[in-house]
C-alpha cells in the first residue's frame, strides 16, 4: 500500500478505535478531507483487504436520512496499518537532524 497523506490520515482515524465502524462523513470531520479525497482511499484501502465496508439496514424512509455505509478495519489491515504508520514514523525520525548538531546560520561561512 502506497502510504500518500491522504491514506496516513484515513489509516490513523481508524486505527484511532479500530473496532469502531466509521462512515464517510465521519472520516471526513476526523481527517480534514474532502469527499472526493476520502472516498477513493477507502476503495483502495478496500481493494487491500484492509477495510470491508457493510451499508446500514435502515428504512431511509424512517430515519429520514439514506442508510450509511459503515467502513472497518479488518484483522490484516489493522496489523498492517499499525506496520506501515510505524514504518513511516521511523522513518520522518530518521530523516530529521539531531537537535543541538544543527549548525547556526551563517557558520560555515566563518
Amino acid at each position: 500500500m502506497r502510504l500518500t497523506l491522504p491514506v496516513v490520515k484515513v489509516l490513523s482515524a481508524l486505527l484511532a478505535e479500530p473496532d469502531a465502524e466509521r462512515y464517510g462523513l465521519d472520516l471526513m470531520k476526523l481527517t480534514g478531507l474532502p469527499s472526493g479525497t476520502v472516498y477513493p482511499v477507502l476503495h483502495r484501502l478496500q481493494r487491500a483487504h484492509w477495510v470491508e465496508a457493510d451499508w446500514e439496514t435502515i428504512d431511509p424512509a424512517t430515519e429520514g436520512r439514506p442508510a450509511r455505509r459503515y467502513y472497518r478495519l479488518t484483522a490484516e489491515g489493522a496489523t498492517a496499518a499499525r506496520q506501515a504508520l510505524a514504518e513511516l514514523h521511523a522513518l520522518n525520525r530518521d530523516a530529521r537532524p539531531a537537535r543541538g548538531n544543527a549548525e547556526p546560520r551563517g557558520a560555515a561561512a566563518w
